[in-house]
């Protein structure tokens, strides 16, 4: 069985280029973000490392921990690091899972549990493994995204979304198409109308199921 949307993800202790870190213990009270790639010193992974060691302080003010994960060694994530931070131009901080027993593509849902590295591998081998993870502070998957080899992710859609979870959870709305920081939001159908507007104020009803408000303050 995969791992699905609000379920809490394996506590794992994984070796990384920072040490052993238990996942649980790694994430504490914070969000955490987990972003996984095929293999170390390729093109469009590398780039996307950067734009992550580019947004360390988009990161930090949102309370949120990042962390890599690539299939190759410890030793190798510490020689790409001085690639992902000529490429972003940013030092890479954060921490990069050595994943060589495939344990965290398998638990993640993003391999077979028959998978395995072949010798002479290439990124085809573990394509799969090239996914984001936004987890919340009790542990629970909030949102998975998984992209082909050919297509370099957008992380500042990642922040949208991370804006939108923290959003929804802080103050009990959700949020529609498109959405940014600052603009309305939807109210819950659960929500009566009374209880939204002792909680919201004002609201606009723009269909009976489809009601929108600013958030208080």
């Amino acid at each position: 069985m995969g791992l699905r949307i609000n379920d809490t993800i394996p506590d794992l202790t994984v070796e990384t280029d920072h040490g052993a870190i238990s996942l649980h213990d790694w994430i504490g009270d914070s969000w955490a973000i987990l972003f996984s790639h095929p293999k170390d010193f390729t093109p469009v992974c590398t780039t996307e490392f950067g734009a992550v060691a580019q947004l360390a302080d988009e990161w930090a003010k949102r309370g949120t921990k990042v962390m890599g994960i690539s299939v190759d060694g410890v030793e190798d994530h510490k020689k790409w690091k001085g690639d992902i931070e000529t490429a972003g131009g940013a030092k890479p901080g954060f921490p990069i899972i050595a994943d060589t027993d495939l344990a965290v593509s398998k638990a993640f849902d993003m391999l077979p549990s028959e998978a395995y590295l072949p010798d002479g591998r290439t990124p085809n081998d573990t394509a799969t493994v090239r996914s984001v993870f936004i987890i919340g502070p009790d542990k629970k998957l909030k949102l998975s995204m998984t992209y082909p080899m050919n297509v370099g992710r957008n992380f500042a859609e990642v922040l949208r979304a991370l804006d939108g979870l923290q959003t929804a959870a802080k103050n009990g709305v959700a949020t529609p198409a498109n959405w940014e920081v600052g603009q309305d939001v939807v109210i819950p159908t659960a929500v009566s109308d009374a209880d939204a507007k002792e909680k919201f104020g004002e609201f606009r009803t723009v269909l009976p199921y489809l009601r929108m408000t600013k958030l208080p303050g």
